[in-house]
């Protein structure tokens, strides 16, 4: 008497569809993160000022430091907002609106503060303002 019977014998099998599909999957996701990796890490060379300014007329010189301090011809801004520093250019530039606006700013300045001064002088009704860089020949020197 025979108690276990015939029953066939199962043996294990690799359905290997899904396995394609998941490899498939990574595939996909390894190259759109390669490309997106690429487009991030992109060189920029900032372009350099070689000509000469020719302006005519003595600009109102607006310094901005690495700390974001603003300081109008020889006076320094006391708070580092744009409400301050408008006080301060209308008082010492005068009325004439026409007088271009120099902007020096450090090249460790924050960005925001450069938006900020720039916003000021323009709300102002300041209409020129001059962006002063570094010539080539100045960094040499400075070095």
């Amino acid at each position: 008497m025979r108690i276990g019977g015939h029953r066939p014998v199962d043996e294990p099998d690799i359905n290997l569809i899904p396995l394609i599909d998941v490899i498939l999957t990574l595939v996909i996701f390894f190259v759109v993160t390669a490309t997106f990796e690429g487009r991030s890490a992109l060189k920029l060379e900032l372009p350099r000022a070689t000509g000469e300014n020719t302006q005519a007329r003595d600009p109102l010189d607006v310094l901005v430091n690495a700390d974001g301090r603003y300081f109008v011809e020889d006076r320094e801004v006391l708070r580092d907002d744009g409400a301050a520093l408008k006080a301060t250019l209308a008082e010492v530039g005068g009325t004439d609106r026409d007088r271009p606006v120099m902007l020096r700013a450090d090249a460790r300045t924050p960005y925001q503060a450069v938006i900020t001064a720039q916003e000021a002088i323009g709300q102002l009704g300041y209409r020129r303002i001059l962006l002063a860089v570094a010539t080539p020949s100045e960094k040499k020197a400075a070095r």
